[in-house]
């Protein structure tokens, strides 16, 4: 399971202690990212630890939701079934990374489209919902509610247009939800995106390069390259106890 903490002082300076010792394993994968683990043994770092953490209202679960959710259910089973039951029990437990919210990025997560109506017809579709502009080069968006769109070897700006998503809806103003909404659905007849065989998504990790290859190839006709939702955007969903629209967010530690 994948959570997030709101960053605070005293942990940051806890962290900072307990990593400034020489890490217990220190290695480069192929993907030249470095990865560093310290075992954290001292009960008294570990007392610091817990106590450090205690006061958080609140972590957020950005990947793994089942798997906690099944951990917990687990658990409840488990306690049931054994009057002797302390809290200690291996059960009681499941591995869970944290992160805090300064130390985490959330990378684009691109979709692919494949269909048989031309790129003028797709165009002409979404104009009512979006400022459309050509570009002569690829669209990497660099704000929010803008939209790059690739398909017959040519690249359109699309920015969605005040008023056709609800602004004051945490969920509704995140662009994968406004794209949905405003084009996937109405224009290209893709109605829930999980099951659709029409569409696929592509990490942004690897770059637009990736979905121009992808139509040029002829697998996929359309491809949106989208900008990456932000971090306060992710938790003000949560605490306003909504889910993130689907293939919102990829996650790069």
């Amino acid at each position: 399971v994948f959570s997030i903490f709101r960053h605070n002082d005293a942990l940051k300076k806890l962290f900072n202690r307990l990593t400034s010792a020489k890490a217990t394993v220190d290695f480069t994968t192929a993907d030249t990212v470095r990865h560093q683990l310290w075992v954290i043994e001292d009960s008294n770092d570990i007392d610091a630890l817990v106590e450090a953490f205690a006061p958080l209202p609140e972590l957020y679960i950005a990947d793994g939701h089942h798997r906690s959710e099944a951990a917990a259910e687990v658990c409840r089973r488990l306690k049931e079934k054994n009057p002797s039951h302390t809290g200690k029990e291996i059960y009681n437990y499941f591995l869970n990374v944290i992160f805090p919210d300064n130390e985490l990025r959330i990378l684009p997560y691109n979709r692919v489209v494949a269909t048989k109506r031309s790129l003028d017809d797709i165009l002409n579709g979404a104009e009512n919902n979006f400022e459309i502009s050509p570009a002569d080069y690829p669209v990497v968006p660099d704000k929010v509610h803008e939209i790059g769109l690739y398909s017959d070897r040519r690249w359109h700006r699309l920015f969605a247009k005040p008023g056709t998503f609800d602004a004051d809806d945490p969920a509704a103003v995140i662009d994968s939800a406004i794209l949905t909404a405003n084009l996937l659905k109405p224009v290209l007849g893709i109605e829930d995106i999980r099951t659709d065989e029409h569409i696929d998504f592509v990490g942004g990790i690897r770059g637009v390069e990736e979905l121009v290859r992808l139509v040029d190839s002829g697998q996929w006709q359309l491809a949106f390259a989208m900008y990456p939702v932000s971090v306060e955007q992710l938790l003000a969903v949560a605490d306003a106890g909504q889910v993130m629209p689907p293939k919102s967010t990829w996650f790069e530690p």
